[in-house]
């Protein structure tokens, strides 16, 4: 008789490694429009945003109230011992404990496929938000004290980074203009890790007519079970807007846009799940402005207040 696989869903709205109230609300949404099933979902514990600003704690914003939710993550992963993990984020840094589970529950040999306009593995200095390093937390490097809570780092040749975006001339020039007026530096080239580590890359332009280099990842390294992070960053923000660079109000442009559609992208995850074993699935960084203003229009009614 087969053993039934568990599966276990998780809502972390966590905010404070992207230095963003609404990643709570964004992650909140994103569970509610999955499918239901009999999945279980189980909360992660998050502070709320009280209205005061994050302390920056070496180098890392609301560095305490990451760590302790890291913990509570991992404590009710472990408590349910899963087979199977969706993630519902909140900011990428959601994304250590389940990943770092599932790389123990299958002896190290976890393949990762992260779909990111971003690498996510190193730290900015004067940008000091976590959310940039949990690939590199994940691989054993990254943040020492994060990555002190991953038993059995990622073989950097079992990760493939999907959709990495290459900033356009007119994109560098606005990314360099910004990082000079707040002061934020490189502390180590994204690009120098994925060099040094042997990381496979492929940017959705490659992407677009064949998953063939994923493919033959997967055969090359023997990858049985595999992981995905999906940060919705990867798409265009002219073709899904509920993304940290199409606010309406602040656009953020102090790194590439995702240049990805949507066939694409589910292409891409049915190509996925056809080719191995589909063990996690996190999805992160959900900014539904439209839903958010909203929100907050209602909240200033005066007769939904009285």
């Amino acid at each position: 008789m087969t053993k039934k696989t568990k599966t276990i869903r998780l809502l972390m709205p966590q905010w404070q490694g992207g230095n963003n109230p609404n990643y709570s609300f964004g992650a909140e949404l994103l569970a509610w429009l999955a499918p239901d099933n009999d999945q279980p979902l189980i909360h992660v514990p998050v502070q709320a945003y009280d209205g005061k600003p994050l302390e920056n704690e070496n180098g890392m914003n609301g560095r305490t109230q990451l760590l302790e939710q890291l913990k509570a993550a991992h404590h009710l992963i472990h408590a349910h011992k899963p087979d199977r993990i969706v993630m519902f984020g909140g900011d990428c840094l959601v994304e250590q404990a389940p990943f770092a589970y599932l790389n123990e529950r299958y002896d190290g040999e976890l393949g990762l496929i992260w779909i990111d306009a971003h690498s996510d593995l190193v730290r900015y200095v004067g940008y000091d938000n976590g959310h940039t390093v949990p690939l590199g937390n994940l691989l054993g490097e990254g943040d020492e004290e994060f990555a002190e809570h991953v038993n059995i780092p990622l073989k950097p040749e079992n990760v493939f980074i999907a959709g990495l975006a290459t900033p356009t001339e007119q994109e560098a020039k606005v990314i360099s203009e910004g990082f000079q007026k707040l002061g934020i530096r490189f502390a180590e080239q994204d690009t120098d890790m994925i060099q040094r580590l042997g990381i496979r890359t492929a940017g959705t332009e490659e992407l677009k007519n064949s998953t063939a280099p994923i493919k033959a990842w997967i055969k090359e390294r023997g990858i049985k079970h595999l992981a995905i992070h999906l940060d919705l960053d990867v798409l265009d923000p002219k073709a899904f807007r509920s993304l940290l660079f199409a606010n309406p109000e602040e656009p953020f442009n102090l790194s590439p846009q995702g240049t990805m559609q949507l066939p694409q992208l589910l292409h891409l995850l049915k190509e996925l799940s056809e080719e191995t074993d589909v063990v996690g699935l996190g999805i992160t960084e959900h900014l539904p402005w439209d839903s958010i203003y909203l929100k907050k229009l209602l909240g200033e009614m005066p007769i939904l207040n009285n």
